[in-house]
């Protein structure tokens, strides 16, 4: 069986900038017979995320990922059919996904890294299970309860950074369900600080490219921070962490503003800031989702719930074509879209 798919076609190296042409489509060739706990599957939907811009390095940094190897097949986060099964979970014609989805048209995978999917959890947008029914929307909710410690009726406010990307978008709206009485979202353009407000929910949202952060925090903030949600890092986390109140908690989600240059992750604070954190009792933690494993069916369902009772908004760009993989990454790099970035390969 002959399919298309995504291997990696050059390194943007440490401090450049990815772009489309890092990626190139090939053929290639797909046994016909299946093994013994293996499952074929077509795929529907692959997703393109801010951490893979670190496997595009030689070294990713973290221990729980492993870089993209040059002339190899990228990988992901997918949701596909099961055409063909030797493992005895799964049957032809069931939906499943896996946070290790290869870029291509058709896979050979084994059984044990697939997780069957209930369509009916999304209202039948299977593209979800990548987004806010999935890890993003895993991320955010975690986040908040294990390192946010958000507590109903304290009129904590909540300030989120890259609040218009996957998990921003989540996160302020989870923070408002479970209990803060204030969220404020930063943004890059006019137009995402609309979506935030208008649709989102969120109470007010900066534009970092034209506004004054610190100043706009301080009249939007007026009772001081309480918890962010750092999705950018950089000179925007540091203005948020000068308005944050004593015992407050930094939910160290993502560092994208830092991605593309080579630096520790995560990246260390400026003296004064960290001196900040210090005489203020301000926790700011790494969060990885990955370690919390048994939270993901009760956090799925929880998410779930949310969206099907209109709770919970989404947000998704979708482009179709394996062949846009590439664009799809350099454009979600460039912070150029709001919510997920999908990629439809077939219906």
């Amino acid at each position: 069986m002959i399919i298309q798919r995504v291997v990696l076609n050059s390194r943007p190296g440490k401090n450049g900038t990815p772009a489309a042409e890092n990626f190139r489509v090939e053929e290639a060739t797909l046994p016909d017979q299946i093994s013994e706990g293996q499952v074929r599957v077509r795929t529907l939907y692959l997703s393109v995320d801010p951490y893979m811009r670190c496997r595009l390095n030689e070294e990713t940094g973290v221990d729980y990922l492993k870089p993209w190897q040059l002339s190899q097949v990228t990988d992901g986060g997918g949701v596909g059919i099961v055409e063909e099964s030797k493992y005895a979970h799964l049957s032809e014609g069931d939906f499943v996904t896996s946070f290790s989805w290869p870029w291509q048209t058709r896979a050979i995978l084994d059984g044990e890294i697939l997780e069957k999917v209930t369509p009916q959890l999304v209202d039948g947008h299977l593209s979800y299970f990548l987004g806010a029914i999935g890890m993003p929307g895993l991320t955010s909710l975690l986040g908040i309860k294990e390192k946010g410690h958000v507590t109903a009726g304290s009129n904590q406010t909540m300030v989120v950074s890259g609040a218009a990307g996957c998990c921003g978008s989540l996160a302020g709206q989870i923070a408002r369900l479970e209990g803060c009485s204030r969220v404020v979202g930063i943004c890059g353009t006019d137009e995402k600080r609309s979506v935030l407000v208008s649709e989102l929910g969120f109470d007010a949202a900066v534009n970092y490219r034209t506004e004054d952060v610190e100043g706009q925090l301080r009249d939007l903030c007026p009772a001081g921070v309480d918890v962010y949600f750092d999705n950018v890092g950089g000179s925007v986390s540091d203005a948020v962490i000068r308005q944050m109140n004593e015992n407050g908690h930094v939910v160290l989600c993502g560092q994208i503003s830092q991605y593309n240059r080579d630096v520790p992750y995560p990246p260390q604070l400026p003296p004064a800031v960290e001196a900040i954190l210090k005489e203020r009792n301000i926790t700011r933690e790494r969060f990885t989702v990955l370690n919390y494993r048994d939270k993901f069916d009760s956090g799925i369902l929880q998410l779930s719930r949310w969206f099907r009772e209109g709770k919970l908004k989404v947000k998704e760009t979708v482009i179709n074509g394996l062949e846009n993989m590439g664009a799809a990454f350099q454009s979600m790099m460039t912070g150029g879209n709001i919510g997920k970035q999908i990629v439809r390969i077939s219906d």
